[in-house]
């Protein structure tokens, strides 16, 4: 089920009365295809096989496709290229083919049908410093190469041209930075030819103001979400006067990973439907621009991610949500009608609810004041504890390391919950969804922060009784992959952990080995380079391999650009050459994010068999037993327990309160 059952949702949007939306679809080799449907229709694929709608620029992609009165035109991932698709036609190329080093995305069509306008990313150069990102404009039809409009800045998003197609606002920004440090906002006059003209800046400012989804209303003013005030809160602009919409300890925007992310849109009326965080919850509400009156929405998902996003028109809404028992669906909202369609739910769990564990919030002392996360029991009601045993605990560490978990019903973890793990899905300080200040505990911290309140959990369930402090696990993609990593080389609190697409060294990310994207985003998390180089080398496993001894599981694609596989390996050199208990599995074709099947069930299994074969039971399914290198099941290690010593990576302990 976890491999087979569900599709990935994502980009809905709304056109001439359809909705449409990507699924990627793991039984199909990964690939993601367009679907419409409305309430009275059912889905139908809307891109034919071959073609898989995904852009890879910023190496998260999003932003793959827009479409206008049924006019589509999308970015495909074998060739990068654009491609228009008409009612009724086949998908024809606008773009020249260049081998996939031009990338696009997050592009909108204008209003007379004829042009396309949004972000390209040149792949020109072998290095980071030879990628180009700019926007452009690109003629529906092919009939000419695609002009820039505007370049300069190391980074371009969200252009979106108004209603009357006179003006067109977007965002930029300069490394060091990453968008959510801080990015600016502009309007420019659009002429005929597509060109921008008048350029000036509305708001934000590189590092210290993060301006999230410019957005205009039907007539004509400029919606965004401002962390001015040390949250996500919406504003717009109108006549030249710059006003808060709502104010609120909350955050109705998030951080810009992928492209077009959206989590706000306007109605026929001018109000405005959005998503808001409090308190680790997702609220869909209707907002009156003019008053701030803020209006919560009595629907049944509770559990937003924040990428799928939202679109809306007329009396119209269209989202994609969950709930704690509800894994993602497409959903159809008519505000006046009060009316919900389920059009496509992500996965079908034909299983009794006594077999999923529900969310419970969980506040814990963390490195710097109370941290977040969400703790579930295991769950099944076909077995039974014996008398006074405490449950093996799971620590997750999500990646980014700036974005967040949500309580929505996800199978990859019901899998552990209903094998007898505990689990506990921390929002360690540097996640989003508790205000700026929260999101900045990370920065010059990672390594330090996320691993302490990752151990502070862990700590937390043992001290009230909730996990067995011998068997503590730790598990991570990507930023959660290092902590991981860090995990199992600074503490000795975990039995085992497992990495997937984990970082092991982070002065490579500092010189250039990684995409253009996140080549700085270190240098906010760890200190500028190299001026900071010993604190780099400090907090990086790789260099204090004399202190591995903990068993690891590494998993790895080979196509990965975010974190390519050479991480991977140093650190199965080092385990390797000190005898530690350690698997390596390599995926081909996979790259950051693993989407294949195949590679689903073969990742979750050697999991499982590496958890077993290290805490010493037998799993309850049959799956494949994982060769271990260096395991000797005579000599199992017992960890420390989570008592009161605090991990200090590197020794920098005294460095960080």
């Amino acid at each position: 089920m976890l491999a087979t059952a569900a599709v990935g949702l994502s980009e809905p949007w709304l056109d001439d009365g359809s909705a449409y939306w990507v699924e990627r679809r793991p039984t199909d080799d990964g690939r993601s295809t367009l679907v419409r449907a409305d309430p009275f229709t059912s889905p139908e694929d809307v891109t034919p096989a071959p073609f898989d709608v995904r852009t890879r620029a910023h190496g998260y992609g999003g932003g793959a496709y827009t479409v206008r009165s049924g006019t589509v035109v999308f970015s495909n991932d074998a060739d990068q290229r654009l491609y228009r698709l008409s009612p009724g036609g086949s998908a024809e190329p606008i773009t020249p083919d260049v081998g996939g080093g031009h990338r696009f995305a997050d592009g909108r069509i204008t209003g007379d049908g004829s042009r396309w306008i949004g972000v390209r990313e040149r792949h020109d150069g072998e290095r980071n410093t030879d990628v180009v990102n700019e926007i452009v404009v690109v003629p529906i039809d092919g009939s000419d190469e695609p002009r820039v409009v505007a370049r300069g800045r190391d980074f371009y998003a969200g252009p979106r041209v108004s209603p009357d197609g006179s003006q067109v606002a977007f965002l930029a920004w300069d490394l060091p930075w990453m968008p959510w440090d801080g990015c600016e906002l502009f309007v420019a006059t659009l002429a005929a030819d597509g060109s921008f003209d008048d350029v000036r800046r509305i708001a934000g400012r590189d590092g210290r103001e993060s301006i999230w989804q410019p957005t205009w209303s039907p007539a004509g003013d400029l919606a965004f979400a401002s962390d001015r005030s040390g949250w996500w809160n919406l504003e717009m602009v109108r006549a030249g006067e710059r006003r808060t919409i709502h104010a609120a300890e909350a955050e109705f925007g998030y951080p810009q990973w992928a492209f077009d992310e959206r989590s706000f849109a306007f109605l026929g009326d001018g109000s405005i439907v959005c998503w808001y965080e409090r308190g680790g919850r997702s609220h869909l509400a209707i907002v009156d621009p003019e008053t701030g009156e803020l209006l919560d929405l009595d629907v049944p998902h509770d559990a937003h991610e924040h990428g799928p996003g939202i679109d809306a028109g007329g009396t119209a809404i269209v989202y994609i949500a969950g709930a704690t028992t509800t894994p993602n669906e497409v959903v159809w909202l008519d505000v006046a009608a009060r009316s919900v369609d389920v059009l496509r739910g992500s996965a079908d769990v034909p299983v009794d609810a006594s077999f999923l564990s529900e969310p419970r919030p969980l506040t814990f002392a963390g490195d710097d004041g109370d941290a977040h996360a969400l703790w579930y029991p295991p769950a099944n009601p076909s077995y039974e504890a014996p008398a006074g045993e405490r449950p093996p605990l799971i620590v997750m560490s999500h990646g980014g390391p700036t974005s967040a978990v949500s309580p929505i019903l996800s199978l990859a973890l019901q899998y552990w919950t209903s094998r007898g793990f505990a689990v506990v899905d921390v929002n360690y300080g540097g996640s989003t969804g508790y205000g700026r200040a929260y999101r900045e505990r990370l920065n010059g911290n990672w390594g330090v922060v996320d691993l302490r309140d990752c151990v502070a959990a862990a700590r937390a369930l043992v001290d009230r009784g909730d996990a067995d402090a011998e068997r503590l696990l730790i598990r991570g993609g990507s930023a959660g992959g290092y902590t991981t990593i860090c995990a199992l080389t600074f503490t000795d609190v975990f039995a085992a952990g497992a990495s997937y697409y984990g970082i092991a060294d982070l002065e490579p990310l500092a010189t250039g080995d990684g995409h253009k994207f996140e080549s700085c985003y270190v240098q906010t998390l760890i200190g500028p380079y190299p001026e900071a180089v010993e604190r780099y080398r400090e907090r990086s496993p790789i260099r204090s391999v004399d202190r591995l001894t903990t068993p690891m599981l590494v998993l790895q694609g080979t196509d990965d650009e975010v974190v390519p596989p050479s991480q991977a390996e140093i650190i199965v050199g080092a385990l390797r050459a000190r005898n530690v208990p350690h698997a390596y599995l390599l995926f081909e074709g996979e790259g950051h994010g693993f989407r294949r099947a195949e590679t689903i069930v073969r990742a979750r299994e050697a999991e499982l068999s590496f958890y077993a074969q290290v805490l010493g039971f037998e799993p309850g399914d049959p799956v494949p037993r994982l060769p271990i290198e260096s395991f000797d099941p005579d000599r199992r290690a017992v960890p420390g327990t989570a008592g009161p010593s605090t991990p200090s990576p590197g020794g920098l302990g005294d460095e960080h309160p």
